[in-house]
Protein backbone atom coordinates (compact mmCIF):
# COMPACT_ATOMS: atom_id res chain seq x y z
CA UNK A 1 0.00 0.00 0.00
CA UNK A 2 2.77 2.57 0.82
CA UNK A 3 4.47 1.79 -2.88
CA UNK A 4 1.23 2.43 -4.78
CA UNK A 5 0.47 6.01 -2.51
CA UNK A 6 4.22 7.12 -3.45
CA UNK A 7 3.67 6.21 -6.76
CA UNK A 8 0.34 7.99 -6.93
CA UNK A 9 2.19 11.39 -5.48
CA UNK A 10 5.02 10.54 -7.59
CA UNK A 11 7.93 10.33 -5.14
CA UNK A 12 10.13 8.05 -6.94
CA UNK A 13 13.75 9.05 -5.11
CA UNK A 14 14.27 5.81 -2.73
CA UNK A 15 15.82 8.15 0.24
CA UNK A 16 12.67 10.13 0.09
CA UNK A 17 10.49 6.71 -0.52
CA UNK A 18 12.09 6.14 2.61
CA UNK A 19 11.36 9.01 4.53
CA UNK A 20 7.62 8.87 3.95
CA UNK A 21 7.74 5.22 4.71
CA UNK A 22 8.93 6.39 8.10
CA UNK A 23 6.20 8.85 8.55
CA UNK A 24 3.54 6.87 7.78
CA UNK A 25 4.27 3.95 10.26
CA UNK A 26 4.58 6.84 12.97
CA UNK A 27 1.72 7.81 11.69
CA UNK A 28 -0.02 3.76 12.08
CA UNK A 29 1.30 3.17 15.44
CA UNK A 30 0.44 6.59 17.25
CA UNK A 31 -2.27 8.35 15.51
CA UNK A 32 -4.67 5.56 14.97
CA UNK A 33 -8.10 7.60 14.80
CA UNK A 34 -6.14 9.85 12.23
CA UNK A 35 -4.95 7.17 10.83
CA UNK A 36 -7.87 5.81 9.72
CA UNK A 37 -9.22 9.02 8.53
CA UNK A 38 -6.28 9.33 6.47
CA UNK A 39 -6.83 6.04 4.56
CA UNK A 40 -9.95 7.98 2.95
CA UNK A 41 -7.91 10.37 1.15
CA UNK A 42 -7.26 9.86 -2.35
CA UNK A 43 -3.49 8.17 -2.35
CA UNK A 44 -1.68 10.70 -3.77
CA UNK A 45 -2.48 12.91 -0.75
CA UNK A 46 -1.59 10.52 2.06
CA UNK A 47 2.15 10.95 2.09
CA UNK A 48 1.97 14.57 2.79
CA UNK A 49 -0.69 14.07 5.81
CA UNK A 50 1.75 10.93 6.87
CA UNK A 51 4.90 14.12 6.95
CA UNK A 52 2.70 16.43 8.40
CA UNK A 53 1.97 13.75 11.25
CA UNK A 54 4.98 12.03 11.24
CA UNK A 55 7.05 15.61 11.90
CA UNK A 56 4.90 16.86 14.97
CA UNK A 57 5.03 13.31 16.70
CA UNK A 58 8.62 13.62 16.07
CA UNK A 59 8.83 17.06 17.95
CA UNK A 60 6.02 16.03 20.28
CA UNK A 61 8.54 12.64 21.19
CA UNK A 62 11.29 15.30 21.87
CA UNK A 63 9.11 17.08 24.62
CA UNK A 64 8.02 14.11 26.05
CA UNK A 65 11.39 12.14 26.83
CA UNK A 66 11.40 12.41 30.23
CA UNK A 67 14.57 9.96 29.94
CA UNK A 68 17.06 9.97 32.35
CA UNK A 69 19.71 12.17 31.91
CA UNK A 70 17.64 13.98 29.73
CA UNK A 71 17.14 17.86 31.12
CA UNK A 72 14.10 20.70 29.77
CA UNK A 73 17.67 22.55 28.41
CA UNK A 74 18.55 19.11 26.24
CA UNK A 75 14.97 19.10 24.94
CA UNK A 76 14.84 22.84 24.46
CA UNK A 77 18.08 22.50 22.06
CA UNK A 78 17.01 19.46 20.28
CA UNK A 79 13.71 21.38 19.84
CA UNK A 80 16.25 24.35 18.35
CA UNK A 81 18.24 22.04 16.54
CA UNK A 82 14.58 20.43 14.47
CA UNK A 83 13.95 24.31 13.69
CA UNK A 84 17.17 24.58 12.29
CA UNK A 85 17.74 21.60 10.26
CA UNK A 86 13.64 22.10 8.77
CA UNK A 87 15.05 25.61 7.75
CA UNK A 88 18.00 24.54 5.80
CA UNK A 89 15.83 21.46 4.32
CA UNK A 90 13.32 24.18 3.25
CA UNK A 91 15.90 26.13 1.99
CA UNK A 92 17.23 22.95 -0.62
CA UNK A 93 19.54 21.42 2.43
CA UNK A 94 19.40 18.05 3.07
CA UNK A 95 17.47 17.16 6.41
CA UNK A 96 19.33 15.23 8.75
CA UNK A 97 16.28 13.21 10.06
CA UNK A 98 13.69 11.31 7.21
CA UNK A 99 10.64 13.22 9.22
CA UNK A 100 12.20 16.32 8.45
CA UNK A 101 13.31 15.79 4.69
CA UNK A 102 10.12 14.17 3.87
CA UNK A 103 7.79 17.16 5.52
CA UNK A 104 10.38 19.87 3.39
CA UNK A 105 9.41 18.07 0.78
CA UNK A 106 5.43 18.51 1.11
CA UNK A 107 5.74 22.27 2.36
CA UNK A 108 7.78 22.91 -0.77
CA UNK A 109 5.08 20.72 -2.75
CA UNK A 110 2.10 22.37 -0.67
CA UNK A 111 3.49 25.96 -0.67
CA UNK A 112 3.07 25.35 3.10
CA UNK A 113 5.67 28.35 4.81
CA UNK A 114 8.01 27.79 7.34
CA UNK A 115 6.20 30.08 9.69
CA UNK A 116 3.40 27.43 10.61
CA UNK A 117 6.36 25.03 11.41
CA UNK A 118 7.43 27.93 13.42
CA UNK A 119 4.88 28.39 15.36
CA UNK A 120 4.49 24.32 16.59
CA UNK A 121 7.80 24.72 17.64
CA UNK A 122 7.16 27.36 19.74
CA UNK A 123 4.30 25.65 21.45
CA UNK A 124 6.23 22.64 21.62
CA UNK A 125 9.07 24.72 23.68
CA UNK A 126 6.51 25.99 26.02
CA UNK A 127 5.90 22.54 27.17
CA UNK A 128 9.03 22.40 28.81
CA UNK A 129 8.45 25.11 31.06
CA UNK A 130 5.11 26.16 30.86
CA UNK A 131 2.56 23.55 33.29
CA UNK A 132 -0.63 25.32 32.99
CA UNK A 133 -3.04 27.57 31.70
CA UNK A 134 -4.84 30.18 33.56
CA UNK A 135 -7.56 31.38 30.98
CA UNK A 136 -9.05 30.19 27.66
CA UNK A 137 -7.25 32.62 26.11
CA UNK A 138 -3.97 32.32 27.34
CA UNK A 139 -4.34 28.26 26.41
CA UNK A 140 -5.59 29.54 22.85
CA UNK A 141 -2.35 31.33 22.27
CA UNK A 142 -0.16 28.12 22.96
CA UNK A 143 -2.90 26.25 20.71
CA UNK A 144 -2.15 28.64 17.75
CA UNK A 145 1.02 26.80 17.61
CA UNK A 146 -0.03 23.26 18.81
CA UNK A 147 -3.13 22.71 16.86
CA UNK A 148 -4.76 25.63 15.13
CA UNK A 149 -1.25 25.96 12.42
CA UNK A 150 -2.00 22.17 12.01
CA UNK A 151 -5.06 22.86 10.31
CA UNK A 152 -3.69 25.46 8.33
CA UNK A 153 -0.74 22.99 7.06
CA UNK A 154 -3.24 20.51 6.08
CA UNK A 155 -5.69 22.83 4.18
CA UNK A 156 -3.69 22.90 0.88
CA UNK A 157 -3.23 19.55 1.28
CA UNK A 158 -6.55 18.65 1.57
CA UNK A 159 -7.62 21.01 -1.37
CA UNK A 160 -10.42 23.67 -0.99
CA UNK A 161 -12.90 25.65 -3.43
CA UNK A 162 -13.80 28.39 -0.75
CA UNK A 163 -10.77 31.23 -1.19
CA UNK A 164 -8.27 30.21 1.61
CA UNK A 165 -9.00 33.06 3.59
CA UNK A 166 -12.69 31.73 3.66
CA UNK A 167 -11.70 28.43 4.55
CA UNK A 168 -9.05 29.15 6.89
CA UNK A 169 -10.47 29.84 10.04
CA UNK A 170 -12.42 26.80 10.04
CA UNK A 171 -9.50 24.87 9.33
CA UNK A 172 -7.87 26.23 12.34
CA UNK A 173 -10.93 25.87 14.49
CA UNK A 174 -11.10 22.31 13.63
CA UNK A 175 -7.25 21.67 14.92
CA UNK A 176 -8.10 23.31 18.05
CA UNK A 177 -11.35 21.11 18.22
CA UNK A 178 -9.29 17.99 18.18
CA UNK A 179 -6.87 19.11 20.62
CA UNK A 180 -9.14 20.03 23.43
CA UNK A 181 -10.85 16.57 23.12
CA UNK A 182 -7.92 15.23 23.24
CA UNK A 183 -6.70 17.02 26.27
CA UNK A 184 -10.03 15.87 27.83
CA UNK A 185 -9.76 12.24 26.98
CA UNK A 186 -5.87 12.52 28.60
CA UNK A 187 -6.22 15.15 31.82
CA UNK A 188 -4.75 11.98 33.58
CA UNK A 189 -1.94 10.94 31.67
CA UNK A 190 -1.17 15.02 31.37
CA UNK A 191 -0.85 14.57 35.11
CA UNK A 192 1.70 12.10 34.91
CA UNK A 193 3.62 14.66 32.94
CA UNK A 194 3.15 17.22 35.26
CA UNK A 195 0.36 19.28 33.14
CA UNK A 196 -2.78 20.82 33.40
CA UNK A 197 -4.03 21.60 29.46
CA UNK A 198 -7.74 22.58 30.95
CA UNK A 199 -7.87 26.43 31.77
CA UNK A 200 -7.63 26.96 34.89
CA UNK A 201 -10.34 29.43 35.05
CA UNK A 202 -12.74 26.71 33.62
CA UNK A 203 -11.82 24.06 36.18
CA UNK A 204 -12.35 26.70 39.46
CA UNK A 205 -15.92 27.77 38.20
CA UNK A 206 -16.55 24.07 39.80
CA UNK A 207 -14.13 24.03 42.35
CA UNK A 208 -11.56 22.28 40.68
CA UNK A 209 -7.81 23.22 41.01
CA UNK A 210 -4.95 20.81 40.25
CA UNK A 211 -4.33 19.64 43.94
CA UNK A 212 -7.74 18.29 43.21
CA UNK A 213 -7.15 16.56 40.05
CA UNK A 214 -3.70 14.87 41.78
CA UNK A 215 -5.61 13.51 44.61
CA UNK A 216 -8.05 11.83 42.12
CA UNK A 217 -5.16 10.26 40.41
CA UNK A 218 -3.37 9.17 43.27
CA UNK A 219 -6.01 7.41 45.09
CA UNK A 220 -8.81 6.16 42.08
CA UNK A 221 -11.45 8.11 43.90
CA UNK A 222 -14.15 10.17 41.89
CA UNK A 223 -15.35 13.63 42.45
CA UNK A 224 -18.53 15.29 41.24
CA UNK A 225 -16.38 18.52 40.87
CA UNK A 226 -13.87 17.33 38.44
CA UNK A 227 -17.71 15.33 36.62
CA UNK A 228 -18.87 19.27 36.68
CA UNK A 229 -15.69 20.75 34.92
CA UNK A 230 -15.20 18.22 32.67
CA UNK A 231 -18.63 17.78 31.48
CA UNK A 232 -18.08 21.95 30.91
CA UNK A 233 -15.15 21.85 28.86
CA UNK A 234 -16.93 19.13 26.73
CA UNK A 235 -19.34 21.38 25.64
CA UNK A 236 -16.50 24.23 25.37
CA UNK A 237 -15.23 22.04 23.05
CA UNK A 238 -18.43 21.28 21.20
CA UNK A 239 -18.51 25.12 20.27
CA UNK A 240 -15.26 24.98 18.32
CA UNK A 241 -16.84 21.58 16.30
CA UNK A 242 -19.64 23.78 15.92
CA UNK A 243 -17.28 26.85 14.50
CA UNK A 244 -15.14 24.12 12.47
CA UNK A 245 -18.04 22.30 10.50
CA UNK A 246 -18.97 24.85 7.50
CA UNK A 247 -15.18 24.34 6.61
CA UNK A 248 -16.20 20.88 5.71
CA UNK A 249 -18.42 21.79 2.72
CA UNK A 250 -15.35 24.28 1.61
CA UNK A 251 -12.76 21.88 1.32
CA UNK A 252 -11.74 19.63 -2.38
CA UNK A 253 -14.62 16.79 -2.56
CA UNK A 254 -12.23 14.37 -2.82
CA UNK A 255 -10.69 15.35 0.93
CA UNK A 256 -14.25 15.62 2.37
CA UNK A 257 -15.39 11.98 3.42
CA UNK A 258 -11.56 12.12 4.96
CA UNK A 259 -12.56 15.25 7.32
CA UNK A 260 -15.97 14.18 7.82
CA UNK A 261 -14.44 11.29 9.54
CA UNK A 262 -12.18 12.72 11.52
CA UNK A 263 -14.85 15.18 12.63
CA UNK A 264 -17.47 12.28 13.56
CA UNK A 265 -14.59 10.13 15.46
CA UNK A 266 -12.91 12.92 17.00
CA UNK A 267 -16.54 14.67 18.20
CA UNK A 268 -17.17 10.52 19.27
CA UNK A 269 -14.59 10.76 21.82
CA UNK A 270 -16.17 13.60 23.94
CA UNK A 271 -19.16 11.01 23.47
CA UNK A 272 -17.26 7.93 25.21
CA UNK A 273 -15.90 10.36 27.35
CA UNK A 274 -19.44 10.75 29.16
CA UNK A 275 -20.34 7.58 28.35
CA UNK A 276 -17.06 6.58 31.06
CA UNK A 277 -18.92 9.47 33.46
CA UNK A 278 -15.84 11.36 33.13
CA UNK A 279 -13.53 9.71 34.43
CA UNK A 280 -10.28 10.51 32.29
CA UNK A 281 -8.50 11.58 35.52
CA UNK A 282 -8.53 7.98 35.59
CA UNK A 283 -8.20 5.74 32.19
CA UNK A 284 -8.58 6.85 29.19
CA UNK A 285 -11.99 6.33 26.28
CA UNK A 286 -12.05 5.74 23.41
CA UNK A 287 -15.11 5.27 20.70
CA UNK A 288 -15.39 1.38 19.84
CA UNK A 289 -13.90 -0.14 17.14
CA UNK A 290 -17.18 -1.52 15.75
CA UNK A 291 -18.41 2.16 15.65
CA UNK A 292 -14.76 3.45 14.15
CA UNK A 293 -15.21 0.69 11.46
CA UNK A 294 -19.15 1.68 11.00
CA UNK A 295 -17.72 5.60 10.48
CA UNK A 296 -14.94 4.58 7.88
CA UNK A 297 -18.11 2.49 5.70
CA UNK A 298 -19.56 5.07 5.56
CA UNK A 299 -16.96 7.33 4.55
CA UNK A 300 -16.14 5.11 2.26
CA UNK A 301 -19.72 5.07 0.42
CA UNK A 302 -19.14 8.88 0.59
CA UNK A 303 -15.60 8.58 -1.20
CA UNK A 304 -17.31 5.90 -3.84
CA UNK A 305 -20.35 8.90 -4.74
CA UNK A 306 -17.56 11.71 -5.58
CA UNK A 307 -15.03 9.38 -7.03
CA UNK A 308 -18.25 8.21 -9.72
CA UNK A 309 -18.56 11.86 -10.64
CA UNK A 310 -15.34 13.69 -10.71
CA UNK A 311 -11.95 12.19 -11.88
CA UNK A 312 -9.13 11.16 -9.66
CA UNK A 313 -7.20 14.57 -8.60
CA UNK A 314 -3.15 14.30 -10.02
CA UNK A 315 -0.66 14.82 -7.51
CA UNK A 316 0.25 19.13 -7.50
CA UNK A 317 3.13 20.08 -9.11
CA UNK A 318 6.55 21.44 -6.99
CA UNK A 319 6.82 24.49 -6.08
CA UNK A 320 8.43 27.32 -3.68
CA UNK A 321 6.95 27.70 -0.60
CA UNK A 322 5.72 30.79 0.71
CA UNK A 323 8.51 32.13 3.45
Amino acid sequence: MTRRELDAAAITDPDLRAAFDRCRRLNARHGKTYFLATRLLPASRRPAVHALYGFARFADDIVDDLSAPTTPADRAQRLQALSDDLRAAMEGGPGRHPVVTAVAHIAHRYRIPYGHFDDFLASMRSDLTVTDYGTLEALRRYMHGSAAVIGLQMLPVLGHTAPREEAAPHAAALGEAFQLTNFIRDVGEDLDRDRVYLPADLLAADGVDRDLLRWSRSTGRRDPRITRALHAAAALTRRFYAEAEPGLDMLDPASRPCVRTAFVLYGEILDAVARDGYASVHRRSSVPLARRAAVAAAGLARIAAVRLRTPAAPAPVMEEPSR
